[in-house]
């Protein structure tokens, strides 16, 4: 019987001692895997940091080039974006084939998720296109005043997918591309000048001929209307007031609102100056009795 229990204890020690060596190399194969993980990661974040620090390198150096040969800065705005786009994915995918993934299998789940967000964002994609467009055929570039898409306003940025407008009264809109390339576009810029619209009313009883020559005067003697072409005044229509004339001064695009004020101005001033009759509505009324 002491034989049996001494090779019982033996045994039991044996199991204790196996145990322990199977523990002891169970923990040092975790201990090394999470090692090389962290090690890994640690070899990913360095690599997006300085992949990240190259990018910014290589958009600046591209810029730089561009600028040299006085590339327009629209241009300049959109070819920064989509190298910035394309060299972050290319970063990504290289860090995934370092962690031992498929980059191939990554390439078709990620040619699978292009079509499906294509589908879901058909509208983004359409604005990206008229970005394109917009770029290529350049019905306006940064700087320039501009209506289109229901907004007037300076050209701040062309982006990717939406171009940003600031308003006349100084506020930041944003337009998708699409809605700017598939309505009318109106660029004041282009042209070196414009035409001031705007309308005087007559009383029936005032000489045509002494106002038209009368405005004519006046109105191109405000600053910045041009010489030529010369100022327009002639007769638009007529109402139940009296004749309506047409007065049509030429400026320059940035003294547009200038001019367009200050010959309101002078319109009311020279006719009152004149001795001109009010414009008022009359009516005649004939009164008839029955014999």
């Amino acid at each position: 019987m002491g034989e049996l229990f001494k090779l019982g204890e033996i045994m039991d020690q044996d199991l204790v001692t196996q145990g322990a060596a199977a523990a002891g190399r169970y923990q040092d194969i975790v201990i090394q895997y999470l090692t090389a993980f962290g090690i890994k990661i640690l070899a990913a974040i360095v690599f997006w940091v300085i992949g990240r620090w190259l990018i910014g390198f290589a958009v600046g150096l591209v810029r730089q080039s561009l600028e040299k040969q006085h590339v327009d800065p629209t241009v300049l705005r959109y070819v920064g974006s989509i190298i910035t786009v394309t060299l972050n994915i290319i970063l990504v995918i290289g860090i995934l084939g370092y962690f031992g993934i498929q980059t191939t299998t990554f390439a078709a789940l990620l040619a699978a998720a292009g079509v499906a967000i294509g589908m879901a964002w058909s509208g983004l994609l359409a604005n990206f296109a008229a970005g394109a467009f917009i770029i290529v055929l350049r019905p306006f570039k940064v700087g320039d005043f501009i209506s289109a898409g229901g907004v007037t306003g300076t050209v701040m940025e062309i982006g990717l997918f939406a171009t940003t407008l600031n308003t006349m009264d100084n506020v930041q809109t944003i337009i998708g591309n699409n809605k700017i390339f598939s309505d009318n576009i109106q660029n004041f810029t282009t042209n070196s000048f414009r035409r001031v619209d705007l309308q005087a009313q007559l009383a029936g009883s005032t000489e045509v001929a002494a106002a038209v020559a009368l405005l004519k005067d006046k109105v191109a003697a405000i600053p910045h209307v041009l010489s030529e072409p010369p100022v327009d005044v002639e007769i638009l229509e007529f109402n139940l007031v009296g004749p309506v004339l047409a007065v049509r001064p030429y400026c320059h695009n940035d003294h547009y609102w200038q001019v367009y004020f200050e010959t309101n101005r002078v319109i009311r001033e020279s006719f009152i100056d004149a001795g001109y009759a009010a414009p008022m509505p009359a009516q005649a009324v004939v009164v008839q009795q029955s014999a």
